[in-house]
């Protein structure tokens, strides 16, 4: 990989220049909201509540690190840029998933850890059988799955996450669908379509995030 190369990804990059992606950088500002509410949102819990995870907070705290790595990306666009922004999503996915069969779920300790480390191989297999319909944005369509088959089995449980999770899934479907047209309908609209993928991603986070924690008590 060149690292220092230029990369021309999406519909609005039409130079190399570092404020030629104005919309796709400063849509990225919904991470860290999403993730400035997620954490008032966790600050409103008990004590009690809050316990002693750590795994909210670090995961609000990822959040907001995907939104800088998805700005850096969007203004240097190069290669060492690209990986700032894809891998602190792919640590997330994976994060969230654990615990998801963890706390959600209610798995063991070690059958979500093996069911993570499962569905991080299948993701391998399923991206290439899912390239030919949505090109680069196969990548995610395990992610899109496991949110409707986890949003699934928590709703034929009962479980309260359910709806949010759910809803997550739904919403993902529609920013999957905004990066998935962003070439193909970057002559009619030259803007593009990756600053919906920005915005509606940042809400699939906090509505994830809301899932994981109990509902703040009231004061």
């Amino acid at each position: 990989m060149d690292w220092f190369g230029p990369i021309d990804a999406y519909c609005e990059r039409t130079s190399a220049a570092v404020w030629a992606e104005p919309v796709n950088a400063f849509s990225n500002l919904a991470f860290l909201l999403a993730a400035l509410w997620a954490w008032r949102r966790w600050r409103k819990l008990e004590p009690g509540e809050r316990g002693g995870d750590r795994v909210v907070p670090a995961l609000i705290g990822l959040v907001a690190v995907i939104g800088v790595g998805s700005t850096l990306f969007h203004t240097l666009a190069n290669g060492w840029s690209m990986l700032a922004d894809v891998v602190p999503i792919t640590l997330f996915i994976a994060a969230y998933f654990a615990l998801a069969l963890r706390r959600l779920v209610g798995l063991r300790r070690w059958a979500s850890a093996g069911g993570t480390i499962a569905f991080l191989v299948a993701a391998q297999g399923v991206e290439p059988l899912a390239a030919p319909l949505v090109g680069s944005s196969a990548a995610y369509v395990p992610a899109l799955a496991a949110l409707f088959g986890i949003g699934g089995w928590l709703g034929h449980r009962g479980h309260p996450a359910a709806r949010l999770v759910l809803a997550a899934g739904g919403v993902f479907a529609l920013s999957l669908t905004a990066r998935t047209l962003d070439g193909p309908l970057c002559a009619a609209l030259p803007l593009g379509l990756h600053f919906l993928w920005h915005g509606l991603n940042a809400l699939v986070l906090a509505l994830l995030l809301a899932a994981a924690m109990p509902a703040p008590s009231k004061r």
